[in-house]
C-alpha cells in the first residue's frame, strides 16, 4: 500500500468528528432499512401448492414437510450446472450458501432454512458434502420448477408461510437483494478498501481488482471457498462414488 491509496492522516479529534458526521447518515440508512422491513411484513402473499414435490436425503418430500413443523421457511435457490465438475459450479451461489452456518437463531424464531438446488439430488448433495455445509438440502425436480420458480431463476431467495395445511409465498428477491446472506460483504463494507470491486465509488488508487461477472467469487479457476476444502483433503468428485475420500472420483482434473 502506498501514499496514493491511503486516506489522509488527521488528528484523533478530527477523525472522531468525521466519523460522527458519517454516523448521522448511517443511522438514517438503518432507520430506512427498518421502514422497508416493516413494509415487507405488510406485503400480500400468494398461495403455493403444499404438495409440490422435492427430493431430499430420504427421497421425495412435499413442500409442506420442508418446514420441519415450523410456520416459516426461508429458501435459498441454488443454481446448478448439470454434468460439470465442482470447480465449474456456481460461484455466486457457493459464496452466499456457504456463509449460512448457525441455524439455531432462525429456529428460535420459528424459521426453517433450506437450500433448493436446481440439479439432481445425488450429484448436488455430493457438492454440499464436499463444501462441508450442514444445511437442509433438496433438489427441485423439473416438474416443480414452474410451481416454485415461475419465470424467475435459481439464485433467488424466497420466504414462505405455512398456515395449517396451506402454504403461501410472502417475499422473494434476487441480485443484490440477497446480500444479507453474506456477512463477508458487510464486514468488507466497513474496511477502508471496501469490496475492491470495479463498480464501487472509491478514491483514485484504491485497489479494485474484481469485476462483477463471477470473478469476485472465484480464485485460480474455481469458487474461492473450495480451496480450503481441497487443502483439507476433501474429494470434490460429484459422480462415481462418495465424496471426502470414500471412493470418490478425485479432484486433480478439475482445475490446474
Amino acid at each position: 500500500m502506498t501514499a496514493t491509496n491511503t486516506p489522509p492522516v488527521v488528528s484523533r479529534q478530527e477523525w472522531l468528528a468525521a466519523i460522527d458526521t458519517l454516523r448521522t447518515r448511517e443511522k438514517a440508512h438503518t432507520r430506512e432499512g427498518d421502514a422497508i422491513a416493516a413494509a415487507r411484513r405488510r406485503l400480500p402473499m400468494t398461495e403455493v401448492d403444499p404438495s409440490t414435490p422435492l427430493v431430499g436425503g430420504e427421497g421425495p418430500v412435499p413442500l409442506a414437510d420442508v418446514f420441519e413443523g415450523r410456520t416459516q421457511l426461508f429458501v435459498s435457490y441454488h443454481m446448478w450446472h448439470d454434468g460439470r465438475p465442482a470447480a465449474e459450479q456456481c460461484e455466486g451461489c457457493t459464496f452466499f450458501t456457504g456463509q449460512v452456518r448457525e441455524l439455531s437463531y432462525l429456529h428460535q424464531r420459528d424459521v426453517t432454512f433450506a437450500v433448493f438446488c436446481q440439479g439432481p439430488y445425488e450429484e448436488s448433495d455430493r457438492y454440499r458434502r464436499f463444501m462441508g455445509w450442514e444445511l437442509p438440502w433438496y433438489s427441485v425436480p423439473p416438474e416443480s420448477h414452474e410451481r416454485l420458480v415461475a419465470g424467475r431463476h435459481f439464485g433467488m431467495k424466497a420466504c414462505y408461510l405455512r398456515d395449517g395445511d396451506r402454504v403461501y409465498e410472502t417475499y422473494w428477491t434476487t441480485g443484490r437483494g440477497v446480500e444479507p446472506m453474506a456477512p463477508s460483504y458487510g464486514i468488507l463494507d466497513m474496511t477502508v478498501h471496501g469490496r475492491q470491486e470495479t463498480w464501487e465509488d472509491c478514491p483514485p488508487g484504491w485497489p479494485q481488482p474484481y469485476g462483477t461477472r463471477g470473478e469476485q467469487f472465484r480464485e485460480n479457476g474455481r469458487p474461492t471457498a473450495q480451496w480450503a476444502r481441497i487443502a483439507a483433503g476433501h474429494d470434490d468428485g460429484l459422480v462415481g462414488g462418495l465424496v471426502d475420500g470414500q471412493a470418490g472420483a478425485g479432484s486433480s482434473g478439475c482445475c490446474s
